[in-house]
């Protein structure tokens, strides 16, 4: 995949974003049809994981995002090899190491924190995406900021 490919998805996730996906959703369906994964399918994986886990403000759903298409792309399908999962969890802390360094925290909590934003009361119910929720929120920059890893990934392990 080139530059420009991986440079396309990672631009397709924050467009998903703006579109009124969660964090989650919007990584995920980037990157799905290399998976054999369509459109739809893909949104509906990452749907409850938004605001940090069903608006639980847990961890970042762009950062869940991350681990199930790691689970895609290297993930054991037999419950007996331990070898492949254990090379599926390295890869995970690895991509989400690099997430917390760049974000300060994979925790959708202390990542609105950090940015000095209220955070959510825990609540089910989702926020209206207003230019007001935008302007508030640093979500679209950490979607960009996950898919990005995960492109990174994508190119760098050959």
């Amino acid at each position: 995949m080139t530059d420009q490919e991986l440079d396309e998805r990672v631009q397709r996730a924050v467009d998903n974003f703006m579109a009124g996906y969660g964090c989650c959703q919007s990584v995920v369906a980037a990157f799905s049809d290399l998976y054999g994964l369509d459109d739809t399918m893909a949104k509906k994986i990452g749907a409850g994981f938004g605001g940090g886990v069903g608006r639980m403000r847990m961890m970042c759903g762009a950062v869940s995002g991350i681990v199930i298409l790691v689970g895609l792309d290297c993930g054991q399908t037999e419950g007996s090899d331990r070898e492949g999962k254990s090379a599926c969890y390295k890869v995970v802390q690895e991509l989400l190491e690099k997430s917390k360094q760049e974000n300060g925290s994979i925790i959708c909590a202390e990542i609105l924190g950090i940015q000095g934003h209220e955070k959510a009361s825990s609540s089910y119910v989702a926020s209206a995406r207003t230019a007001e929720y935008y302007k508030k929120r640093p979500c679209a920059a950490k979607v960009e900021s996950a898919a990005r890893i995960f492109a990174n990934y994508l190119k760098n392990k050959g």
